[in-house]
Formats: C-alpha cells, structure tokens, sequence
C-alpha cells in the first residue's frame, strides 16, 4: 500500500488533527485505497457525513501529504 492512505496511516498515533484524522481512516473499513487523488477522500467523507471540521482536517493533511512530494 502505498499512496495518501498509506502516508495517513503512518501518524495514528499523532495528536493532532491529522492523526485523529488518521484514526478515522484506520477504523474505516470503507476508506478508499484510492485513487490518490483529494476528490476521492472528500467524496468518501461527505458520503459518510463527515463535519466540516473533519474535511478541513483532510485537506490540511491532503497539503502536508503533498508538500513531500512538491
């Protein structure tokens, strides 16, 4: 696995918002492996009624997530 999904699950253990981000993704047995691409996690959540709170939490680690790769 590799990807977004994989670079999430790496901080499960951070308290922060990306890891209680994370900690959704890994309890999900829903969550998209992908593609890797930001639509595909925030069709997943609105599918799922997430809060705003928790689509803000996506894409600041959707920005962190591709900052390593910029």
């Amino acid at each position: 696995m590799d990807g977004f999904t994989a670079w999430l699950l790496r901080h499960v253990t951070d308290q922060d918002a990306i890891g209680e981000l994370a900690r959704r993704a890994d309890a999900d047995p829903d969550w998209p492996e992908g593609p890797d691409r930001l639509r595909t996690f925030t069709d997943h959540l609105e599918g799922s009624g997430a809060k705003q709170s928790t689509l803000q939490n996506l894409m600041d680690a959707w920005v962190r997530y591709a900052s390593h790769w910029a």
